[in-house]
């Protein structure tokens, strides 16, 4: 007699199956974890410690920090699961943080999130997942996922406004298969209400807002700390290439900002280009920063490349909208031709691909924006 699929969509029971729930120390992994647990599952927790603590760090509003690794603690023993903390500051700072900084010397605008998940939170964490014999790793992210034929695809979640299927674009088929996202198809507040429930002592504790590595959003001061020699003085430019002013390092700038230019004139500038080569800084209007086409790098793929012979749909930064587009892939290059004008596309920023069907907005991968 066949099993019927456990709500993980595995034909396992629930206490015949072993999950891993990566926990952060927030509301959202924590209520994974308790919902896991109250199903019958084998819980395991495990939090990544991913880099050295200091006082401005524990007064932000960040995720990882050490009071975070204390609650995944606290919410454990209330669940009576097992906890491990993996120690991971070396590969964190090599993968995510120098790539940070290295992204903004580049002229580049980048997203450390997604390089996270991509070198240390699902690939490292898969690893240990793997050798624990789990059976699947769940996560805390707002991400719908339905498995069909042992076959993963991913979706945007039900609450539009916490979705985070753009942070996790880079993931590979084999990750995918394995992971699960039970707040998917959940709004925050039915989270928080879970918790309550479940009497999980961060129910009501805030979102984490910052960068973990970024004490309150001030990444001018991270990569002071590390490359002090990237705040060399350049010229700012008009699209003529007439010199309107001087700029203190590109490092303070990305494409679209209009504050800190500081130079008058009788509209509103805003950075156009950014070329590091030059130590230049490109400034114009704002009707300068309409763009139609998109040349994109490293390119991730979900699904077949044959979905992309139809119009899909993409997103060029984590909180804009779905624009309807064409994706060509010619001599190896993949370039995006966007269907309707976006403003302030930045070098650095992920470009994710959606289809709609009816099950949603489908996931179909991804690559990197490039300077054209």
């Amino acid at each position: 007699m066949k099993l019927k699929k456990n709500s993980i969509g595995l034909d396992k029971k629930p206490k015949d199956t072993t999950v891993v729930v990566a926990m952060s120390g927030g509301v959202d992994s924590s209520t994974v974890a308790g919902m896991m647990k109250k199903e019958g599952y084998n819980v395991i927790g495990i939090t990544l410690k991913l880099y050295d603590n200091t006082k401005e760090v524990a007064k932000s509003k960040q995720c990882c920090s050490g009071q975070d690794i204390m609650d995944a603690k606290r919410v454990s023993n209330k669940l009576n699961i097992d906890h491990k903390v993996l120690y991971y500051q070396n590969k964190f700072k090599e993968g995510v943080i120098d790539n940070f900084v290295d992204s903004y010397l580049h002229g580049e605008t980048p997203i450390p999130c997604i390089q996270c998940n991509k070198t240390v939170k699902f690939n490292d964490l898969f690893e240990e997942s793997k050798n624990l014999n789990a059976d699947a790793l769940v996560t805390g992210h707002y991400v719908k996922s339905l498995t069909n034929n042992n076959v993963t695809n991913m979706y945007r979640a039900i609450d539009k406004n916490r979705d985070q299927s753009y942070f996790l674009f880079n993931t590979t088929r084999e990750q995918l298969n394995y992971l699960r996202f039970p707040l998917g198809g959940l709004l925050k507040k039915e989270t928080r209400e879970i918790a309550k429930k479940l009497q999980l002592n961060v129910a009501d504790k805030p979102d984490s807002q910052d960068i973990c590595f970024v004490p309150n959003g001030d990444y001018v001061s991270v990569i002071q700390k590390l490359r002090p020699e990237a705040f060399s003085k350049g010229n700012i430019k008009n699209l003529k290439g007439e010199v309107l002013g001087v700029h203190e390092g590109i490092v303070n700038f990305t494409i679209g900002q209009r504050k800190g230019i500081k130079i008058s004139a009788k509209k509103p500038l805003y950075v156009t280009d950014i070329i590091p080569e030059k130590n230049e800084i490109i400034v114009g209007l704002k009707e300068e920063l309409l763009k139609k086409e998109i040349i994109l790098k490293d390119l991730n793929f979900l699904v077949n490349k044959s979905y992309f012979e139809n119009e899909i749909f993409v997103k060029v930064r984590s909180t804009g909208k779905l624009i309807k587009s064409k994706l060509n892939l010619n001599n190896g290059q993949a370039k995006i031709n966007l269907l309707e004008d976006e403003y302030g596309i930045s070098p650095g920023q992920a470009c994710v691909f959606y289809s709609k069907d009816e099950n949603g907005e489908k996931v179909l991968g991804g690559g990197w924006i490039k300077n054209n």
